[in-house]
Formats: structure tokens, sequence, C-alpha cells
């Protein structure tokens, strides 16, 4: 039995990275997903790929009508929505924090966490009529154990973990069950942003050197992740800071 027969989706972020492979585990495990990127080029070509079972949805996050519209296309196209990955983020890069300016800050907080309160306030009101659903919220190592030069993207994410948390607490009596991935720094598009240096063997190794299973994320790990904890198998898991890191935050 695949693991999430009959169940409707969203992964915002999906048309590469972590949403991307999130989004192929969960066609793989029998759900319909709506697939949400910015990148509508991106986004289409991961449908293509997933075929039938899949929508392509252009939408910024950080605008409250795309994501409402977002969640109207998924109940029109599949019906209903069972589950919710909130995965869009960006980062600054690593540099020092006096060097990151307003525009960018209010943009990071736009997209990593306001994005989180639209999509709440979208979706509970329909989990809520339908007795219960997931929402899953990619926070960050990053705001557990931060790293020096990330300061706004680490509170950005911290955030996000600490919002996990406090939704989890209010949504848990409507059988509303809301989780956190933390993953570590992983091999996507925005690794070199992380690093604030050229993407090198040298320089890969000096942070591989805090990862004690030696490598970074892969987008695999977080997807695996995510079909667990979206997966009646986590029926009880409810307000976790879920760490993919390989025990950089031991």
């Amino acid at each position: 039995m695949k693991q999430l027969n009959g169940k409707v989706a969203i992964v915002t972020g999906a048309g590469s990275g972590f949403g991307k492979a999130i989004a192929e585990l969960y066609v793989r495990e029998g759900a319909k997903v709506v697939l949400a990127d910015i990148n509508l080029e991106s986004v289409l070509a991961v449908a293509d790929s997933l075929g039938p079972d899949t929508l392509a949805c252009h939408v910024d996050v950080s605008n409250k009508d795309d994501v409402e519209n977002m969640v109207s296309e998924a109940i029109k196209s599949f019906g209903t929505v069972d589950i919710i990955v909130n995965n869009a983020a960006i980062t600054h890069p690593n540099q020092p924090l006096l060097d990151v300016d307003e525009k960018t800050f209010d943009r990071l907080f736009d997209i990593n966490v306001k994005s989180i309160f639209y999509s709440v306030h979208a979706l509970v009101p329909l989990f809520r009529e339908k007795g219960g659903g997931v929402i899953l919220n990619v926070g960050s190592t990053a705001g557990i154990r931060p790293r020096p030069g990330l300061t706004w993207y680490n509170a950005s994410k911290g955030a996000v973990n600490l919002l996990t948390k406090s939704l989890a607490v209010e949504l848990g009596p409507d059988n509303i069950r809301v989780n956190a991935i933390c993953p570590v720094m992983g091999e996507t598009g925005m690794l070199e942003l992380f690093m604030g240096v050229p993407d090198t063997p040298e320089n890969r190794a000096k942070f591989v050197s805090t990862i004690p299973l030696g490598r970074l994320s892969k987008p695999e790990d977080v997807a695996s992740a995510a079909l667990y904890l979206a997966s009646d198998s986590a029926n009880f898991i409810n307000g976790v800071e879920f760490p993919v890191d390989g025990g950089r935050i031991v």
C-alpha cells in the first residue's frame, strides 16, 4: 500500500531542490500534488515529468492572493487538500549582518515566514471542516544552531521553527498536525549563497567537517522526512523540529 494513497498535497517551491524531491516522492506514494513555484517554467517541467496526478501553479508565496488562488485551484482540480508543505524560501548571501539591507530583510521574512501566515489562513478553515490535516514547514538547523554570516536568514528559520510548535499546540485539538523539517545545509541551488564562498570541494569540506555523518543533506533526505511526517505512520507526531542534519545540532 502506498503511504499517501488518496491524499492531496500542496508543495511550495516545487520547481527545484527540496520541494521537487518532496513532490516526486509524494506522487510515487500515491498523492495528487499541486506544484507551486514562482518559477512557472521549472514547475511546469516537473509537472510534465510526473504526469496527470499533478497541477503546476505559478505562486508567489509572499502574495496573499496567489496563496488563496493556489488553494482554490487545488480544490477545483482535486476536490480537497490534506497536506501542505511550506517549503518555498530564500536566503541572503553569507555576509556580515550589517551588510544586509532592509529590502532584503523584508523580502526574506515575507517569503520564509509570512507565507506560512497566508497558507494557515487559507487552509485551516478547510482542515477544521474536514476534521484534520497536515502542515509541514521546512525550517532549518539554522534556527537551532546558527552559523555566522546568516543572521537574518537564521532568524527567519527560527521563527518558522517556533511558530510550528505554537501552531501544533493550538491546532492539535482540531486534529491538525504541524511539524517542522529542519535540514542542514544541502545540495541545492542555494548552497553557494549559504557558504558565502565559491562551491569548490575544498570549501565544501569545511562545512561538511561540522556534520558528524560527513556529508551535506540531499533533497532525497528531506523528501523521506516529509513523507514520514505526512503519512499515517506519524499520526501521533506533532510539534517537532525534525532534524535532517547528520547530527549537526548535537
